[in-house]
């Protein structure tokens, strides 16, 4: 019998929640094949089998939290493809009902009605007190209707409210930047800047010799990078009443996921990259990311971090520090605006480009005199840098 525990899974990383199982007791499993997804405040993983044979027991259902090392399934290495699943074995989970926005899933006991998983005495209750199945709020796992679901609506009518399951990705976000906001005395400065660089990549062509792009945030990032060497306390962490510097400048940058979830791709060392090669890495890290194969190392590691504009109609955004780091530099939309020009000593109106850089800040590490000067440094710094290719 081979014990299949939960791996570590990075840094830091003592548990995880197993989300899903491909396979149910009594199946043939492979080597290597995927065997049960799992998923931690990093990444979400699909875990394979570290051996061949039948899979007789599972012994963490799907939502369980398991911590390392802990044993979630057993597999019969000397049983064949024709065994069957043992008497007393744990029942496989049944996996939970997809939410109404998704793809309808299949049920053995249920039917499926626009989109919802309904039992049969749910659907003839519904049915019978000619309540829409769409208008009641299921409080079941995955948010299933249940047969109290369905009396309540038929007794009360359908309801305005509408309650959401939060996303575990959504979950762990929202309970980590809430220690964070709690626990770190956030400052923020925001400062106008110019944004004629944009103007100047739009003419030469953003596009590398590698074929990667030289976007706004790209620019913006490698900026910062450059402004930290001068300001080396943003790039440190608070630890017992000190400011310890790090050595290493590696930049994370923000990424919101369908769910409504954030995850923070980490581009390591970026202090020895050109501008060119920062697009690379970003671009290959989103190009992981969409294909969600993004691993621990990954996400983990920045000492620093600057979040897009939410869109393009976006001025500027505060956006809460992830812990370690001490500050979060936050880029607006660039803009097309006037600006007054000296011309010859005398003021006039012209067309311009504008941004607003801003930075949420630890105000253990450093002051609003300090955060502005800083993101004034990174503003003066863009020119340059959008120039290299």
């Amino acid at each position: 019998m081979a014990e299949v525990t939960l791996p570590s899974l990075g840094e830091s990383v003592t548990e995880g929640i197993i989300t899903q199982w491909f396979k149910k007791v009594g199946d043939v499993v492979a080597r290597d094949e995927a065997l049960f997804e799992v998923s931690t405040d990093k990444v979400d993983s699909e875990m394979p089998s570290p051996a061949t044979g039948v899979l007789t027991q599972i012994l963490a259902a799907e939502g369980d939290t398991v911590q390392t090392g802990a044993v979630v399934c057993i597999i019969d290495e000397s049983a064949d493809a024709s065994a069957a699943a043992p008497t007393g074995a744990a029942p496989t989970p049944t996996p939970a009902a997809a939410p109404t926005s998704l793809a309808q899933p299949q049920s053995v006991d249920g039917t499926v009605t626009n989109g919802l998983i309904l039992s049969p005495v749910v659907r003839r209750i519904l049915a019978d007190g000619e309540v829409d199945p769409s208008t009641v709020t299921g409080t079941g796992k995955g948010g299933v209707i249940t047969r109290r679901d369905a009396e309540r609506a038929v007794a009360l009518g359908p309801t305005e409210e509408i309650v959401l399951a939060q996303s575990n990705g959504h979950r762990r976000m929202g309970a980590y930047l809430s220690v964070s906001a709690q626990v770190v005395p956030h400052g923020f400065v925001a400062v106008e800047v110019d944004a004629s660089f944009a103007a100047t990549l739009d003419a030469a062509g953003r596009i590398t010799e590698e074929g990667f792009t030289l976007t706004d945030e790209v620019v913006v990032a490698m900026a910062a990078v450059r402004a930290l060497r001068d300001f080396p306390a943003l790039n440190a962490y608070y630890l017992d009443n000190e400011i310890v510097l790090q050595r290493s400048i590696n930049i994370g940058f923000t990424r919101h996921e369908v769910d409504d979830a954030m995850l923070v791709p980490v581009v390591h060392a970026a202090a020895s990259l050109s501008t060119a090669l920062l697009a690379r890495r970003v671009s290959e890290l989103d190009a992981r990311n969409a294909a969600r194969q993004l691993n621990a190392d990954d996400l983990m590691g920045a000492t620093f971090s600057v979040a897009r504009a939410p869109s393009a109609n976006t001025l500027t955004h505060q956006p809460i520090i992830v812990q370690p780091q001490v500050a979060v530099l936050s880029i607006g939309a660039v803009r097309t605006v006037p600006v007054v020009v000296d011309r010859d000593g005398t003021p006039a109106i012209a067309v311009g480009q504008r941004v607003v850089l801003g930075l949420s800040f630890d105000h253990r590490v450093c002051d609003g005199v300090v955060a502005a000067a800083f993101v004034e440094r990174v503003g003066a710094l863009l020119d340059d840098v959008a120039a290299e290719r």
